[in-house]
């Protein structure tokens, strides 16, 4: 029964539903990014490494024989993140060529050295091996001081193909009227939440659930625009080397 609860509180924080709109700060952030890895997902099988698992919240969405999640070696996350493996910011710990897939989740705009990171990537996955990368592109400084970049489509498909991966597809999330709902409730996450969950729940379906609602009704009937959206959702391919 625990169990079950927890697992539910995970999907509303990650993949929110009805109630999410009442109850999630950044509904509109998770919705569209869930949905985006949701259409991905299928697309990755066999062996997968999730590097940045955190809790592994997507776990489910992916059809993997094996699902093994990384996270950096703190004592932080040893006590709070679902990781099989830890390493030390640098190497992974794994051979070449050991995983079909790579799963990657608003991590890379942590990382310092982003060529050395998706070097690693490279080197573990198999050849013609999948990579499905998100990145945030509008949105606050976060884990400060360990927030390094934020990368434009142009920026981040430059990147990729300059460390060996083919783009397969793309796609913006919230590049529409929902994003700037989305950044009014996260500066209201800022400056109003507290220690006290029950204050928590009172000022988000008071303050911030109106503007998820808004934002759900309005951006069917106003006009997209597809140069400014939340984040940044990436199928890419391992090139073989010849």
């Amino acid at each position: 029964m625990i169990r079950a609860i927890k697992q539910y509180v995970l999907k509303q924080q990650y993949t929110p539903g009805f109630l999410g709109l009442w109850l999630n700060p950044f509904y509109h952030a998770r919705s569209e990014l869930g949905k985006a890895i949701g259409q991905m997902a299928p697309s990755m099988r066999g062996r997968l490494l999730d590097v940045g698992c955190g809790r592994k919240p997507y776990r489910e969405m992916f059809l993997a024989n094996e699902y093994v999640g990384l996270e950096i070696d703190t004592p932080e996350n040893r006590a709070n993140k679902q990781a099989d493996f830890f390493y030390d910011g640098n190497s992974f710990p794994f051979g070449e060529q050991d995983f079909d897939g790579v799963v990657c989740n608003q991590v890379l705009e942590h990382v310092f050295i982003p060529d050395q990171f998706l070097g690693e990537i490279y080197r573990v996955l198999k050849p013609k091996g999948l990579l499905l990368l998100t990145v945030p592109f509008v949105w606050d400084e976060h884990e400060q001081p360990w927030d390094y970049a934020r990368y434009s489509s142009f920026g981040l498909k430059s990147l990729l193909e300059k460390n060996g991966f083919e783009v397969l597809k793309q796609r913006k999330t919230n590049a529409d009227v929902r994003m700037l709902f989305q950044l009014v409730n996260a500066y209201s996450f800022k400056v109003l939440w507290t220690r006290w969950p029950v204050i928590n729940l009172l000022i988000c379906a008071t303050v911030m659930a109106p503007f998820n609602i808004l934002g759900a009704f309005l951006y069917k009937v106003l006009p997209a625009n597809p140069d400014l959206y939340l984040d940044q959702v990436v199928l890419a391919r391992k090139i073989a080397n010849e």
